[in-house]
């Protein structure tokens, strides 16, 4: 029987949620327990999921015995603060995406989890879902030939005041940190890093972007276009072409339960790959498997990765005149 591995979530909002009811669904997690700002905030959360240890602050967390690797589920504002926190009292980091407010943050993270030798990764939960990875196995079968193209949106119409986190360039607001991440990552994932990036963008009455256009030029072959919004319903599809055929993850392709390929001459399949309840588990699933073998960073979503990809959002934002408070601060120092 595997190992149990105790989990502890810092942070209590909605994708604290989604994790904590994902790791029902993965085998050997025990989630044991959480942090918030306030007392009141962690017991609440954990009379919700039946934690027993709920800490009114993220340093008792940290220093918790009982807890082998901490999820990040913070505003993406505090990711890189949180997970140095978290990796300096000697725990294992999940960090939820984008990893941090820019590639300088993710660097220093980087650089202590190596110096101290514990297991870091980024929670981009989409490269580890069924269907994601079953595409992969279909490109590296040669099926859809050469892969040359990606082509990927993901929009949707944000209802929220100014001051939302989705808006607020002191919380780190606007569509291309928020959601862009999802096509930049998984364009990543199946063309390899990007060695030059152009964006356009929208900018909103907030100071930040509310629609961005993005083309990206890979390193080893392939360009990708893609766009996210805060102000349009989009179809938000991945299509991924190759020389003889292409693979579409259709409808949410960052949450998809089926894949749909066709190839040159006509075949057409759907091929269902259902992931294990809301889809969180899969990424904790890899985690404790990287945190049993003793692996400091995971090959599906590696610590280079998240680095490369913060220095292509860096760039996107100097485009398109995106500036945050970190970017003060890395001048100061």
């Amino acid at each position: 029987m595997e190992k149990t591995v105790r989990w502890g979530i810092l942070g209590t909002g909605k994708i604290a949620r989604a994790m904590a009811l994902g790791l029902r669904d993965a085998p050997g997690a025990q989630l044991v327990a959480v942090a918030s700002r306030s007392d009141a905030g962690a017991q609440a959360f954990g009379a919700e999921f039946g934690i027993e240890r709920c800490h009114g602050g993220y340093q008792a967390l940290a220093d918790d015995p009982g807890v082998d690797v901490i999820y990040i589920a913070t505003p993406h504002t505090l990711h890189a603060e949180n997970a140095l926190l978290c990796l300096a009292a000697g725990k294992h980091v999940v960090c939820e995406k984008p990893f941090t407010m820019n590639a300088r943050e993710a660097q220093a993270v980087v650089d202590l989890a190596r110096d101290k030798k514990l297991f870091l990764m980024e929670a981009m939960w989409s490269r580890f879902l069924p269907a994601v990875q079953e595409a992969q196995r279909i490109i590296a079968s040669g099926e859809i030939g050469v892969l040359r193209q990606v082509q990927a949106d993901i929009g949707f119409v944000a209802n929220f005041p100014p001051e939302h986190r989705m808006f607020n360039p002191e919380l780190g607001g606007g569509a291309l940190l928020d959601v862009g991440i999802y096509p930049l990552s998984m364009a990543a994932f199946f063309l390899g890093p990007v060695s030059q990036v152009q964006a356009l963008a929208e900018m909103g009455a907030t100071g930040v972007d509310e629609q961005v256009v993005f083309s990206l030029l890979h390193a080893g072959g392939g360009t990708s276009s893609c766009a996210c919004s805060l102000r349009a319903q989009t179809p938000t599809e991945m299509t991924i072409s190759g020389s003889l055929g292409r693979i579409r993850l259709p409808n949410r392709f960052y949450k998809p339960d089926h894949l749909i390929v066709e190839t040159m001459d006509g075949e057409r399949r759907v091929v269902a790959m259902p992931h294990l309840g809301n889809g969180y588990a899969h990424e904790a699933i890899e985690a404790m498997r990287c945190i049993r073998a003793g692996l400091l960073e995971s090959p599906v979503m590696p610590h280079a990765d998240s680095v490369a990809l913060m220095h292509n959002l860096d760039t996107m934002r100097g485009q398109i005149g995106l500036v945050y408070r970190s970017d003060h601060s890395a001048e100061q120092a």
